[in-house]
């Protein structure tokens, strides 16, 4: 076998550390793709029982965007074994308390039901912001293309490009510019929260 047949031998059979950015992205969505990396469906030796998935490390957690208002209508079951312990955690009230669990949640559902799937999410690191541990960014060697392109805030543009941008009106002086609640929960909203279980047609106490 010669060197070259060799050398790509091994980087067919190696494990690579990709990255992606979940910044404004949504989860569900972005879950398929990072599915394709850990189980390694993008390989040519892949099997469905051959465990030779990549390791995928995911950043920005923290600014996912769900659509719509499902921040409010989508809940988390949760049962602690033993009688009258189900909870349903809305999805804001998740995120608030672990930015990575609804990832997490996501990636664990996108994955196939069988005997590799906890091994496929060992391979996967999560983390709130863009800090990466050392020994983690040394080992990335490829950076997967988000779903959906992220656009620039207004704030980002420089003053001397935001002066260019034509100026349609004035704001009077009493005018108040934007709000503290824009993109976060209502305050009157939380504190009642619908958490009915479900109860088939016929089957009321």
């Amino acid at each position: 076998m010669s060197s070259f047949r060799r050398a790509q031998q091994w980087a067919t059979f190696s494990r690579v550390w990709h990255l992606i950015d979940l910044k404004w992205q949504n989860p569900y969505e972005s879950a398929i793709l990072i599915k394709k990396y850990l189980t390694g469906l993008w390989k040519p030796i892949f099997h469905p029982l051959n465990n030779c998935g990549d390791h995928v490390v995911v950043i920005n957690s923290k600014e996912i965007a769900l659509p719509g208002d499902e921040w409010y209508r989508r809940a988390y079951f949760h049962h602690r074994t033993y009688a009258g312990a189900k909870s349903w955690t809305l999805a804001w009230e998740l995120h608030e308390a672990d930015d990575t669990l609804i990832v997490q949640k996501a990636v664990y559902f996108a994955l196939d039901k069988n005997l590799l799937r906890r091994q496929h999410m060992a391979r996967l690191h999560i983390f709130p912001d863009e800090k990466i541990p050392p020994g983690i960014a040394a080992n990335i060697t490829n950076q997967i293309r988000p779903l959906r392109p992220v656009p620039t805030k207004y704030e980002e543009i420089p003053k001397e490009k935001q002066a260019q941008f034509p100026q349609l009106f004035d704001f009077p002086k009493d005018y108040v510019q934007g709000s503290n609640l824009w993109g976060k929960p209502d305050p009157e909203r939380k504190a009642q929260p619908i958490r009915y279980p479900y109860k088939p047609f016929g089957h009321e106490p």
